[in-house]
């Protein structure tokens, strides 16, 4: 049996008719660009989100990257976030001119540890971003409490999170900015790259917009800014999946059900929900505990099972990683790094058939019986 990771093309099929409306609809529009179909996306997505303002943008990298500038983050300023995440979430923060400062995860869920975060902050510390990783939300009251106590941003990477929540807390209400990302594979994914920022604060909803269009709110009238804009076909996709969201999120929560029942007595860690939380499971990520992650991907891809490794690479580890002025660790990062040198990601969207879950249970249980 064959097993893929990504389920969007499934999902296209099931709301075929649905998009390819969607698509002719905004066609016949002749708008493709800031047009009217972004902005009833944009208008859609905040009040999903119970927020007043989202502006869609060509990335969820530049959606990190465009509110630190609306925030007036920049050279001299240092950040703080966590290093066990997509690259991105760094590189947006050296784009903006700014400094990434890295600091430890927690190690049952892989989010920012709150207790380490002070310990990292200077005179120049002007934010934090924690990534709400694999779908769980980040302990945003205990890290708001922090910012509120020295003066500080916060913007949320909810690349993987989007109708996640905490147990007091929805995903923006305690930060200053969310960053989005609507890659084909997110949850709520497109074909194609896709962003938004989703705010209550006006100014930041206001330079975000500014900035996406070449610093411009007004035809011919310009300032600095970039091209960075959600086009209205994706908008109108977008549109179209969002009223499916929570639902397809209650089926991961399922196959997430699945998988952790039957693989609980193994030596595997398994993805732990903080109480009262809801977790989204863009990822469904065990870790080996006996140093043969690469020994369990090889087998599970030799069986068909196209399981894959998020991220297996922390950024403080590529070749790429700009060491110096650009970027530090404060207090050493050990759970980051033994979470990349482990993890394994299970497939996981909505879309799975039931004979695929079972399958992929037999097989893991089979290699960890294999291997104690």
């Amino acid at each position: 049996m064959q097993v893929g990771f990504y389920g969007h093309v499934r999902q296209y099929h099931n709301l075929k008719a649905e998009i390819d409306k969607a698509i002719v609809d905004v066609l016949e529009t002749g708008s493709y660009i800031t047009g009217p179909t972004l902005e009833r996306f944009e208008h859609e997505l905040a009040q999903f989100f119970g927020m007043k303002y989202a502006v869609g943008v060509n990335s969820g990298t530049d959606a990190i990257w465009l509110a630190l500038m609306a925030m007036g983050i920049g050279p001299g300023d240092e950040v703080i976030t966590v290093t066990n995440t997509f690259f991105a979430t760094a590189e947006a923060i050296w784009i903006a001119g700014a400094k990434a400062v890295f600091v430890d995860t927690e190690p049952k869920t892989n989010n920012i540890d709150v207790t380490k975060i002070e310990a990292a902050i200077t005179p120049r510390t002007k934010a934090i971003i924690p990534v709400h990783l694999y779908g769980q939300c980040a302990e945003m009251d205990k890290i708001a409490q922090i910012a509120r106590k020295h003066n500080l941003l916060v913007i949320e990477d909810c690349a993987q999170a989007i109708d996640a929540h905490g147990d007091t807390f929805k995903v923006g209400e305690l930060s200053d900015a969310v960053a989005i990302s609507f890659i084909a594979h997110k949850n709520l994914g497109t074909p194609g790259d896709a962003g938004a920022v989703i705010t209550n604060r006006e100014d930041v909803a206001m330079g975000v917009k500014r900035l996406r269009n070449h610093g411009s709110l007004k035809r011919s009238v310009h300032s600095f800014g970039f091209n960075s804009r959600l086009d209205d076909l994706h908008a109108g996709i977008l549109s179209v999946k969002l009223k499916y969201i929570h639902e397809w999120n209650n089926r991961r929560q399922e196959i997430a059900k699945m998988y952790t029942s039957a693989l609980k007595d193994t030596s595997l860690k398994l993805p732990y929900e903080l109480p009262g939380y809801r977790h989204v499971y863009h990822l469904y990520v065990v870790e080996t505990t006996n140093g043969k992650r690469d020994d369990l991907l090889h087998f599970l891809n030799k069986n068909g099972i196209d399981a894959k490794c998020h991220y297996p690479i922390a950024i403080h580890q590529q070749e790429g990683f700009p060491w110096g002025k650009e970027a530090a660790i404060v207090g050493g990062v050990p759970n980051s790094e033994w979470n990349a040198a482990n993890c394994v990601s299970l497939p996981m969207f909505p879309e799975l058939y039931q004979e695929e879950i079972d399958y992929t249970i037999e097989k893991v249980l089979e290699w960890c019986k294999a291997n104690p």
